[in-house]
């Protein structure tokens, strides 16, 4: 069985916290702007350290887990 826990997790939190996707923190006018499709070097930064906060409470303290059976017996 392969576990692919880690792996959806950390591609769907890469999607989400891709600076400027959904949000970016900080933005250039403001503290958080939505949907402005830029970024920064400091936004980069900033969303790293969130992704690696996130990803460790998903897989650490949660324990995500998403098992495959690599079995495929016809009987």
């Amino acid at each position: 069985m392969a576990d692919w826990g880690p792996v959806v997790v950390a591609a769907v939190l890469f999607v989400l916290l891709t600076p400027g996707l959904l949000f970016q923190i900080p933005a250039k006018e403001r503290l958080v702007e939505f949907g402005n499709m830029s970024t920064s070097g400091l936004s980069i930064l900033v969303h790293a350290v969130i992704y690696i906060a996130l990803l460790a409470i998903f897989l650490i303290l949660l324990g995500v887990h998403i098992y495959t059976d690599s079995d495929n017996k016809s009987d």
